[in-house]
């Protein structure tokens, strides 16, 4: 049996709160008799992910004998979970009909970006979940991908972001101001080793808290060996293209 790092869970620090279960992609945490548990050693990959959402420090990593990973084992496991806690490969459905009732007013403070209209040959959503803190590195539509890391704030300030950047790509948001980052690291460094993705696109505002997706994504990058292509792009509120850089580092 390998000596390598996992969750622990006081038992006694643990009041059953359930914070912790959300962040765990592979759903390896459950409530059990009142109390958070380890499902089975085999389900933890180690990353920590949960660690900074227990109000009572309750977890922590500590490094023992386990069962080694298990990426099978975790797929039968979310397979036999809720439906929400899978990882599904999204289907572009077609767009429901025009309603023929009153439309919302359309804004004239920002003026539309140029583009086509969404029809059902549009790029659209294809992963799921989407949220960085919530995904498995180990996903199956993380296999050789074009990922796409966006800022929370960006769909918002580009009108058609997914005619323009979304495309055929794995979408992961974040917000490195809001968000407890603690873990995003290791798990973009597992994204690139396990899904031995083609390349990774940061897509930020141009603020300066938007900077830590750049800089905990290099770290990542060092950190996995990797010489995953890495590119930034940065926008205005108007959804106009402020900065474009690319980083081909090789591996090292």
């Amino acid at each position: 049996m390998p000596l390598r790092k996992i969750v622990h869970i006081d038992q006694e620090k643990c009041d059953g709160c359930g914070e912790c279960i959300p962040s765990c992609a592979e759903g390896a945490i459950r409530i059990v008799n009142g109390k958070a548990r380890l499902m089975a050693d085999a389900l933890c990959d180690g990353l920590g992910a949960c660690l900074g959402h227990c109000p009572h420090g309750a977890i922590t990593i500590t490094e023992r004998e386990a069962d080694a990973f298990d990426e099978r084992l975790v797929h039968e496991h979310r397979l036999s979970s809720c439906p929400s806690s899978a990882m599904p490969t999204l289907t572009v459905l077609p767009p429901a009909p025009t309603p023929t009732g009153p439309t919302l007013p359309t804004s004239t403070a920002v003026p539309a970006t140029p583009g086509k209209r969404m029809d059902s040959s549009s790029p659209g959503l294809k992963n799921w979940p989407i949220q960085l803190h919530l995904v498995s590195p180990t996903a199956p539509f993380f296999q050789d991908a074009d990922v796409l890391l966006v800022a929370n704030c960006v769909p918002f300030a580009v009108m058609d972001f997914h005619e323009r950047f979304l495309r055929d790509g794995v979408c992961l948001t974040a917000c490195p101001k809001l968000d407890d980052t603690r873990g995003y690291g290791e798990k973009l460094a597992a994204i690139m080793v396990h899904g031995r993705i083609r390349s990774l696109t940061i897509l930020r505002m141009s603020v300066p808290c938007c900077g830590g997706l750049l800089r905990i994504t290099q770290a990542a990058r060092q950190a996995a060996g990797s010489g995953t292509p890495l590119r930034e792009i940065s926008l205005s509120s108007r959804g106009e293209v402020t900065a474009d850089k690319s980083f081909s580092e090789p591996r090292t």
